[in-house]
């Protein structure tokens, strides 16, 4: 039998991925939903491609302009539900999370809360809302299979391990990105073109953005947290700039297991997808013999603070987070939008932290209260 799989943010880098991916594979999944915000010629042709019985669409002005194209046997769902309607759609074996930023935490509570199991490639879910994510998910029974490429990697090199007691320290690698060797000064005169060309990733903007600060590694540190129930003591990151090991975890014996593979989101895409099995490849396999020499050095936060202000968010917890991720957003998007220099994001990202007053313990609703306060300070 196919497994019956939706895509939230089927438009984006990784759902355009992973459709690719279950294309090589159509013999094992249907794709019964798709998603976008916006871009609705890309979701007309996967529709025509997929047949898929439901499209979400966040924006419903674009959505009433989809209905027209006339799709007789698709039911459209718009508006800023839709995504979470689709989460509790009954006849999906797995849900793949790729929307962009915090959008992505209501239908993955609506999802956990069915009892699905969870592709999750959207990071600001367990940054934001970590606690009860996995708090939840233990009531339901939901599993969450991480996409991003490291927490793909630590989850494969845990498999078998019955107790996470027996895990000494998790190493998260980091390509360092394309200003890695960039001294402070350089760091001042970053281009938003140099900024979008990432060494060995093919991602979208604002995550090949928040590479390039080392903000992208502070927020995995946070989703290692919450994935894997670890301290901040026990989650290394490792600069690694031929991104060929995508994580490893040392145990208390002394050992250490790598993850390896090309540095190609299919991969980990297609591990989730097909969890607890394993489907042929979809890439090339990695070649030992030609990769040349594996190096790993200190990451610097003192030239990329954004690392420091996650590790500093995720010990002081509550409502931290949230501000963490709402004003990295901003800062990226004024970046990308010429209003600000490089430099300025992990400054702008660290003045609202310093005039943030934390919740602790929040709910749903007081994170998105939050989320939305901090947007509006920094915006206007």
């Amino acid at each position: 039998m196919k497994k019956r799989i939706a895509i939230l943010g089927s438009t984006g880098s990784i759902g355009t991925q992973a459709l690719d991916v279950i294309k090589q594979h159509h013999d094992k999944f249907e794709v019964v939903a798709l998603s976008t915000n916006k871009n609705i010629e890309l979701l007309a042709q996967q529709v025509k491609h997929f047949q898929p019985q439901y499209a979400g669409i966040t924006d419903d002005g674009i959505a009433e302009r989809f209905r027209t194209y006339g799709f007789a046997n698709l039911k459209v769902l718009s508006g800023k539900d839709a995504l979470a309607e689709i989460a509790s759609l009954p006849h999906i074996d797995i849900i793949l999370i790729a929307v962009v930023g915090i959008a992505g935490l209501k239908p993955t509570m609506e999802a956990i809360k069915t009892g699905k199991n969870i592709a999750l490639a959207n990071k600001e879910t367990l940054v934001v809302g970590g606690h009860i994510v996995v708090s939840t998910a233990k009531k339901t029974g939901s599993r969450i299979i991480p996409v991003d490429s490291e927490h793909s990697a630590i989850f494969q090199c845990v498999a078998g391990c019955d107790d996470l007691r027996l895990v000494k320290k998790i190493y998260l690698t980091a390509s360092g990105g394309p200003f890695r060797n960039y001294d402070k000064d350089e760091l001042k005169h970053v281009t938003i073109e140099k900024a979008l060309k990432h060494p060995n990733w093919n991602m979208g903007k604002k995550v090949t953005i928040d590479s390039a600060t080392l903000m992208n590694k502070g927020f995995e540190v946070i989703e290692a947290r919450w994935l894997f129930d670890l301290s901040a003591e026990k989650i290394d990151v490792i600069i690694h700039p031929q991104s060929i090991i995508h994580s490893m975890v040392e145990y208390i014996d002394g050992s250490i297991i790598a993850q390896m593979g090309r540095p190609d989101m299919r991969l980990p895409i297609l591990y989730a997808l097909s969890w607890p099995e394993r489907a042929e490849a979809v890439t090339e396999s990695l070649d030992l013999l030609s990769i040349g020499p594996l190096t790993f050095e200190a990451p610097d936060t003192e030239r990329f603070p954004c690392l420091r202000l996650a590790y500093q968010a995720m010990e002081i917890g509550g409502t931290m987070p949230v501000v963490l991720n709402a004003a990295d957003e901003i800062a990226v998007e004024k970046f990308l939008n010429r209003e600000i220099t490089f430099t300025e994001i992990p400054m702008m990202i660290e003045q609202a932290m310093k005039a943030h007053k934390v919740i602790p313990d929040p709910d749903l609703e007081c994170i998105l209260e939050v989320d939305q306060t901090v947007r509006k300070q920094l915006m206007g």
